[in-house]
């Protein structure tokens, strides 16, 4: 299909307009083929027509954009949460999306792993996420929440028991307009050359593909990873060793939310299974976003913020915030 065609068939999709033989068809060919840049550029045409958008002010620092599995984790212990609290510390916006627990992984998800932490994103209107991302510089795009139309699709997603290509689609969509970094998790060699064929197509000039965790952004600990960084028509690869850096372990195991919650509230501590990933991921984002000339200057910046206290601190305006919605 053409972009505009791959365009008009999602578009149709969200709005229920074929039968559910129609939409199930079409999701299961597209799984069979896998979809092409051109076919995703489209999809994520519909998703900005008919999804939120989060604004940045004028002169504000452009954002970080992650672009994780919706599906969640279920294996390894997500890292994201607090990497986002260290660099919102550095004065780095940063936006998140995801849903609730989706197939096929019904993984767990970016708002239950902020609400373990205290911080409560659910049920939120998007004029308040749009509010916290001016006043904090964080935002949480909710699927159930803020784009309804595309959340309708998780009972194709059960009964088809595979992932359609909007789970692909999703690793690259966002909902900020304006500039900003997109960082994007893949397992696959070729899926990264497919999506960044597909952002190229969209115009994005600043792309970062991260082969991390369970398809998401966390960069392992265990093992060497590599990216491609793309700034315009420049290709930059890189790898990344955690071992070069005396950081390198076994990942932490992910058994449940509490667990996750008490290692999670260490790592701002300082200490626990948590501090070296969370380290080791900060400093490598800060050193990709300009905050710090190298890797090993990010790391010493990480760890100073979690020993001033200054991501700890952000967690609290945070939940501070969200408690006056309340009121």
């Amino acid at each position: 299909m053409s972009r505009d065609e791959s365009a008009d068939a999602l578009e149709l999709i969200l709005k229920g307009q074929p039968s559910p033989a129609q939409i199930g068809a079409f999701l299961i060919a597209h799984r069979i083929r896998r979809p092409e840049p051109q076919e995703l550029a489209g999809m994520i045409d519909t998703y900005k027509k008919l999804g939120p958008r989060i604004i940045s002010e004028s002169q504000a620092k452009p954002p970080i954009c992650f672009g994780m599995p919706f599906d969640g984790r279920t294996k390894t212990s997500p890292i994201y949460p607090l990497t986002t609290l260290l660099l919102l510390a550095a004065a780095q916006p940063v936006i998140l999306q995801g849903a609730g627990r989706l197939p096929v992984k019904y993984g767990v998800s970016t708002q239950e792993l902020f609400a373990a932490l205290g911080l409560n994103l659910s049920e939120l209107s998007i004029n308040k996420v749009q509010q916290c991302f001016s006043q904090n510089g964080f935002a949480l795009i909710h699927q159930p929440d803020h784009f309804p139309l595309a959340d309708s699709l998780t009972r194709y997603r059960e009964e088809i028991g595979k992932r359609p290509p909007i789970a692909s689609m999703e690793l690259l969509w966002t909902a900020h307009e304006g500039k900003h970094l997109i960082v994007s998790g893949f397992v696959h060699p070729p899926t990264e050359s497919r999506h960044i064929k597909t952002l190229r197509i969209l115009g994005e000039n600043n792309v970062v593909m991260i082969k991390g965790l369970e398809g998401g952004i966390d960069i392992p600990i265990s093992r060497i990873s590599t990216g491609t960084h793309c700034i315009k028509q420049e290709t930059k690869q890189f790898t990344l060793n955690a071992r070069d850096y005396c950081l390198n372990s076994r990942e932490s195991i992910y058994e449940d939310i509490q667990i996750w919650s008490n290692n999670s509230l260490e790592a701002l501590d300082g200490k626990g299974p948590l501090y070296n990933p969370l380290i080791w991921n900060a400093g490598v984002y800060y050193w990709m976003l300009g905050i710090s000339k190298n890797i090993a200057l990010g790391i010493e910046k990480a760890r100073h913020s979690i020993n001033s206290g200054s991501a700890k601190l952000i967690l609290k305006e945070l939940i501070l915030w969200r408690n006056k919605q309340n009121l």
